[in-house]
């Protein structure tokens, strides 16, 4: 008995040796992503001057305010919170499949009673009752001659990976969000603002209409004309205080605190800060969350693909068991009621029905399409960034000409009205110059808006910042930890 088990771990030995000999010349490797388009060499709207864009990015508008509210959202928004869930599992799922590659092992303990009838010596039955007790270990393990457990914990550790990157894509966008819905309040605001100034001196201007109606020197006409003004002014300051209350909400909402609609903000759009260097379209795909994302994506359908096709070959499974069994318990543990067991069985699949071969099928569909789901998104990662790079000399050009327009449409106003006074011009140039200076300066404001709404999606374009410089006049923040990957 001795002999017996001295052998069989050896035997084990052996047989677990070959099997990760086998195993390591049978790796699945599946080929590399590749756009299929020709990268330029730099961004075809970009422009050389710029410092490199940063994971703190927002701090470049200079408003502790804003800084504090994406530090609240990137910590209590309830989407990032489902993202780093959905990380975790993924995580769970790399170990899930790593065992699968290992010795499935268990110990199991048992007792029971019997009532038998058995003959006796006279051949009458006679009622026999026995106890037996067994304590025993079994293993089974599945080798992996073929590297298709290999390619299935490698294809959960890409998913594990890609959802790393689709957290720190979260986390980009959640600030992104937070510094727009922000500005979003800020250009709400500032419209509003501007709307009860205007109904104001719309106000004030009715007022003075109706008492000239009333003394005879202005037509009724003139005073109606007013009041209506005065009135469709107040109705585009509810629907500009309509606008304001979502947008405080939805900040709200987004930093996961209750929607209350106090919200305490800049009273006035910040100027916009210099255009980040846009880099070179390579490192931008190396960079975007999105891309790589979708690029490990990619390489977990191919290590999948590898392992449906290395379904088609034999498998190896041991099993060994190793126990004792007694009818009494004082002696269960005794060395002559030891047992083992070993058997090997090889299975090669003959026929199921078409199952196998579907399954490669479909192992290559996924593959196929995240490979169009790689260049999709490459592409359009780049198209983010063109684009925001090409408009910005445009939406500061148009800001300029805005405000040149709104300024000398307000001085239009007083001379109308002067000119109104006097009796040369009708009352109806007055309420044109009015409007011309509301919607020039309006449109002014929100021309300011367009440019930091451009600059926001420029910087997530880019990746949400990568570290290097600030401008000499910023601070250099805190960067944010990159997601392990171990």
């Amino acid at each position: 008995m001795i002999a017996c088990r001295s052998r069989l771990p050896a035997s084990l030995m052996t047989l677990a040796v070959v099997a990760v000999l086998a195993s390591g010349c049978a790796s699945v490797q599946p080929e590399p992503a590749r756009t299929p388009f020709q990268l330029p060499p730099e961004f075809i709207a970009s422009s050389s001057t710029g410092y490199s864009s940063v994971d703190g990015w927002w701090r470049t508008f200079g408003d502790a305010q804003l800084d504090a509210f994406v530090e609240t959202a990137l910590v209590k928004n309830p989407a990032l919170a489902q993202a780093l869930a959905r990380s975790r599992m993924a995580e769970a799922q790399v170990r899930l499949s790593r065992g699968d590659q290992l010795p499935q092992i268990g110990l199991g303990v048992g007792a029971s009673r019997q009532r038998q009838n058995m003959p006796d010596l006279t051949g009458q039955n006679a009622a026999v009752i026995g106890n037996n007790y067994d304590a025993g270990l079994d293993v089974s393990w599945e080798l992996d001659l073929w590297g298709r457990l290999s390619a299935l914990t490698a294809s959960a550790r890409a998913d594990y990976l890609a959802s790393t990157e689709q957290l720190r894509g979260v986390r980009q966008s959640v600030a992104a969000q937070a510094v727009q819905l922000y500005f979003d309040i800020v250009h709400a605001q500032a419209q509003v603002d501007l709307s009860r100034r205007t109904v104001a001196a719309l106000d004030e201007m009715a007022r003075q209409i109706n008492n000239r109606v009333t003394v005879g020197i202005a037509s009724p006409a003139d005073g109606m004309l007013a009041t209506a003004n005065l009135e469709s002014a107040r109705a585009g300051l509810e629907q500009r205080l309509e606008t304001l209350e979502r947008s405080l909400r939805q900040l709200q909402v987004l930093m996961g605190d209750y929607p209350s609609g106090s919200v305490p903000t800049a009273m006035a759009l910040p100027d916009v800060p210099p255009a980040p260097s846009a880099g070179v379209p390579a490192d931008l795909l190396a960079r975007r969350p999105d891309v790589r994302a979708a690029e490990l994506t990619l390489l977990s359908a191919g290590y999948q693909l590898g392992a449906a096709q290395r379904s088609f070959l034999p498998s190896l499974s041991l099993t060994g068991s190793a126990g004792y069994s007694a009818s009494a318990f004082s002696e269960l543990f005794n060395s002559a009621n030891l047992a083992w067991s070993i058997a090997g069985r090889v299975l090669q699949p003959v026929f199921q029905g078409g199952r196998l071969v579907a399954q490669v099928d479909i192992s290559e569909g996924l593959r196929d399409e995240a490979l169009h789901a790689y260049a999709e998104t490459a592409l359009g990662a780049l198209a983010e960034v063109e684009s925001a790079l090409a408009v910005d000399t445009l939406l500061t050009r148009r800001e300029a000409a805005l405000e040149a327009s709104a300024s000398s449409a307000e001085e239009a106003v007083t001379v109308s009205f002067n000119r109104y006074r006097q009796g040369i011009d009708p009352f109806l140039n007055v309420l044109e110059s009015q409007q011309r200076a509301l919607d020039g300066r309006s449109a002014q404001i929100s021309a300011r808006y367009a440019r930091l709404e451009n600059r926001i999606a420029l910087h997530l374009a880019l990746g949400g910042g990568f570290e290097n410089t600030l401008p000499p006049a910023e601070s250099t923040p805190a960067s944010s930890p990159s997601p392990t990957t171990r």
